[in-house]
């Protein structure tokens, strides 16, 4: 028995994929830490910007990109007991080249290629074991929003959260994604700000979001704007927002877990399966950032949420029942299982 394992995280990031990778990573890592492991980060230069900013003090190995190849090139000088990947880019072939037998948990959204896993984790809500059977034969499948990695303090003010939802709109939190793909953060204010005089936004955004030069302008004449910059205080924020624009990745979750009700932007193809499954249940209004129709889609969507008290309840109700904000330690708990239990030798 290993008594403290060295997990090693693959994360992809940059422009077009996001943070969401490394942030759910690292929820998960926070989640492994209190039960005695140790995780180090397989660190890209864009994951790095990543680390420095939320979690400078964790472990890393620097490579210079998070291709298959680097990332085989890198892990075979490394020390590590167990390794997690979260990495589109990566199949059955690179997890079972750089796990070498070792125990593997693979997060996945796409259920597109096949996985060398132990345990594959897809907090998507509308996620069946079907859809594995084939990819991931004999892997433990953790599936649906309850396993999804969520910092512990989102959880920790749920109640809180929910004893102040229900009010009218005076706050409304922005956030989508570090990245900011295509400037859209810019755009969605811009819109915002032009139909609701009264309002005050809290808007996140990474150091590097192309909408970052043009809303610091603009914030510095318009009170009603607060800048966020790779916020620290996210829960807060969650928290103390009325209603929310994010976006369609990890974050979801985080709204979720505080029932805030949430105009959700889709940014990417595979976040449409989940967004559709949450518009089903109600528990998020949906618009696409690709659909031609977008600006009229989204003012309708927003002007809905913000003037319709009863659409605002029904979706805290739902978005609460989606996601209890306690999967990262369910997570942990399985895998640590895993490490755990005696492999097979050849």
């Amino acid at each position: 028995m290993i008594l403290r394992p060295r997990v090693l995280f693959v994360a992809n990031a940059g422009p077009s994929v996001g943070g969401g990778h490394v942030m759910r990573s690292l929820s998960l890592a926070r989640a492994l830490e209190p039960h005695g492991a140790d995780c180090v980060f397989l660190a890209s230069p864009q994951a790095g910007v990543i680390l420095d900013v939320f979690a400078p003090d964790m472990a890393r190995e620097d490579t210079d990109a998070i291709d298959s190849d680097s990332v085989l090139r890198a892990a075979m000088g490394m020390r590590f007991d167990a390794v997690v990947f979260d990495h589109y880019g990566l199949g059955r072939a690179e997890h079972e080249a750089v796990a070498q037998g070792r125990p593997t948990l693979v997060i996945d959204d796409l259920a597109d290629r096949p996985l060398g896993a132990d345990l594959v984790l897809d907090p998507g809500p509308a996620r069946t074991e079907v859809d594995y059977a084939a990819l991931a034969p004999g892997a433990r499948l953790l599936l649906g929003p309850s396993y999804a990695p969520v910092r512990p303090e989102f959880a920790a003010l749920r109640e809180q959260a929910l004893a102040r939802r229900g009010g009218p709109v005076a706050r409304v939190l922005v956030a989508l994604g570090l990245t900011d793909v295509g400037a859209i953060t810019a755009r969605v204010v811009d819109r915002l700000r032009q139909r609701n005089g009264q309002l005050a936004f809290d808007i996140v955004l990474g150091s590097a979001s192309p909408s970052l030069p043009g809303l610091t302008r603009i914030a510095a004449h318009d009170p009603r704007l607060t800048l966020h910059v790779d916020a620290q205080d996210m829960a807060d924020l969650t928290l103390n927002a009325d209603i929310a624009v994010g976006g369609g990745g990890s974050t979801t979750w985080e709204r979720c877990t505080l029932g805030l009700p949430s105009l959700l932007v889709v940014l990417a193809d595979n976040q449409r399966p989940a967004a559709q499954a949450l518009l089903e249940r109600d528990a998020v209004m949906v618009v696409d950032a690709q659909a031609p129709d977008f600006d009229t889609a989204f003012d309708r969507a927003a002007v809905r949420l913000l003037t319709d008290p009863v659409t605002r309840t029904r979706l805290t109700a739902a978005s609460l029942d989606i996601c209890d904000g306690l999967g990262a330690d369910r997570v942990a708990q399985a895998f640590l299982q895993v490490i755990a239990a005696p492999r097979e030798t050849a």
